[in-house]
């Protein structure tokens, strides 16, 4: 059976999706969400939201993983679950700095050249791993 981890490297490296892409669509049916809408919905997201090198494309895929998990989907009481992801989203952005440093794809990005790159595919492996520590996967 194939890990998450192997999943979205897969997705990074061989289907050439872009980091947030691989990683959510990792984890999308297992949470209700449809893969295609997912993928469509995160295309704008690899290299730092568009190529602007700001928040990790994979720690934003991270974080959309842990609102499919935890989010109630109450949209009559939308403050149901919310405190508790925002704790959660907290915990792993401090997860992956610990581990890469920083969340921002500006730090990240350490190469030059054509995706896939491979700080890129460790990108994408390491919030796998995050997701993993916290139990959700």
């Amino acid at each position: 059976m194939e890990t998450n981890k192997q999943k979205a490297a897969a997705n990074f490296m061989e289907k050439r999706y872009n980091c947030c892409q691989s990683v959510v669509c990792t984890y999308a049916g297992r949470y209700g969400a449809g893969e295609k809408d997912v993928f469509r919905m995160t295309e704008g997201f690899g290299l730092g939201m568009g190529g602007l090198m700001d928040t990790c494309g994979a720690v934003t895929g991270m974080f959309l993983v842990i609102g499919l998990y935890n989010s109630a989907g109450d949209m009559e009481d939308p403050l149901r679950t919310k405190m508790d992801t925002y704790e959660k989203i907290r915990k792993a952005a401090a997860l992956f700095r610990e581990k890469k440093g920083s969340v921002y794809c500006r730090d990240l990005l350490t190469q030059k050249g054509p995706q896939p790159l491979p700080c890129c595919a460790e990108c994408v492996e390491t919030a796998v791993e995050v997701l993993g520590e916290m139990g959700i996967g």
